[in-house]
């Protein structure tokens, strides 16, 4: 009898698999079909825990001012802290602002600056990514945990093994990021892990001015792809 519920059960989580598909698609369709219309953007991640009173929450915001000021929307996770400056940041300048949230059971919920229709739901950490890196012209990456890190990194590792073209990706506050950019070097290049020109894919700033300048100076050479 054992055997017998045992399989019943595990027909049944595959059965669930198999119909997950068809969820994963939709959330694909829907972010495709929304963000083709968007235009050209720069996301900025960070961390949903910033509080409003923040340097970096009001560094973050003043980034996606100037980013919209200088011809981009702005794409951001969707949620509070660094996010919800993000798009607040956007929403003042009169630009895009695009929120890509997730269901979480704790921190995440909407922020009240994401155009009405830009705001998209997501169930699948990975539909959400992709959206990310296919329709974001340049990664502005503001303190923060482990969904800042792991944005960051898979980013990196799609450029660094040629799976998308190149695109600006920036690291915003020395204070917080050079002692991972310092133990990069130290401890990944030395050990030739990765190459010393990998480290020409990331950018350190502390100054929305500097933001623009390393936007403005790659899309002078390249052309915005891949939507646009």
């Amino acid at each position: 009898m054992r055997k017998e519920s045992n399989s019943k059960r595990w027909n049944e989580v595959k059965t669930n698999d198999s119909w997950a598909i068809f969820k994963i698609m939709g959330e694909f369709v829907n972010g495709y079909e929304k963000l083709s219309k968007i235009g050209p953007c720069v996301s900025i991640f960070g961390s949903a825990r910033t509080k409003p009173d923040h340097k970096y929450y009001k560094l973050a915001e003043e980034v996606a001012t100037q980013i919209v000021e200088h011809g981009y929307g702005v794409i951001t996770g969707g949620g509070p802290g660094i996010m919800e400056a993000g798009n607040k940041g956007a929403h003042i300048a009169g630009g895009t602002s695009v929120g890509l949230n997730i269901e979480l059971p704790f921190e995440q919920h909407d922020n009240p600056y994401i155009d009405s229709d830009k705001s998209l739901d997501f169930d699948y950490f990975f539909v959400r990514k992709v959206m990310f890196v296919k329709y974001s012209q340049g990664f502005v990456v503001m303190p923060g945990g482990f969904g800042t890190l792991d944005e960051l990194f898979e980013a990196i590792t799609l450029i660094q093994t040629h799976k998308i073209e190149s695109f600006p990706i920036i690291l915003v506050g020395t204070d917080f990021w050079g002692g991972l950019m310092d133990w990069v070097k130290k401890t990944l290049v030395e050990a030739k892990n990765i190459s010393a020109t990998d480290l020409d894919l990331i950018h350190l700033v502390d100054t929305p001015a500097e933001v623009i300048a390393i936007l403005d100076d790659f899309y002078k050479e390249y052309d915005l792809s891949p939507n646009f």
